[in-house]
């Protein structure tokens, strides 16, 4: 289980989805545009639904347990950028949530669970 990093909030997410979501998020940051990124919370902090806005000037760390590169789906990335470029912003979803682009039917809403802690002078507080 790899994490993000961000502001004091670190998400811990799994390697293969945090690989895709990497390379999506570097691509909106590199062209300067700042926009909302959210997740279903694991039962382990509560559950529930949480968002960051992520601004190109703080910084962003991606850490990964695994010692090599995911092997990307194009149709993954492509999903998941089309959903960082609408009004809701980019909204982490499993990979088997995606029916082929040819599909006519609705996409499912398959959302993967996040394990987020919040940093205080203290240390590590689990929010929830």
């Amino acid at each position: 289980m790899g994490s993000l990093t961000y502001d004091r909030v670190i998400v811990e997410i799994e390697d293969r989805t945090l690989a895709h979501l990497q390379f999506v998020i570097v691509q909106k940051l590199r062209r300067g545009e700042s926009f909302l990124l959210s997740w279903h919370d694991s039962a382990g902090v509560g559950s529930g639904r949480s968002s960051i806005w992520l601004n190109p000037a703080i910084p962003l760390y991606f850490k990964y347990v695994g010692g090599h590169a995911a092997t990307l789906n194009r149709q993954w990335i492509e999903d998941l950028s089309r959903s960082a470029n609408s009004a809701p912003g980019l909204v982490i979803v499993s990979e088997a949530g995606f029916l082929p682009v040819t599909t006519s039917a609705a996409r499912p809403k398959s959302t993967i669970d996040a394990r987020t802690t919040a940093r205080t002078d203290t240390g590590l507080v689990p929010s929830g």
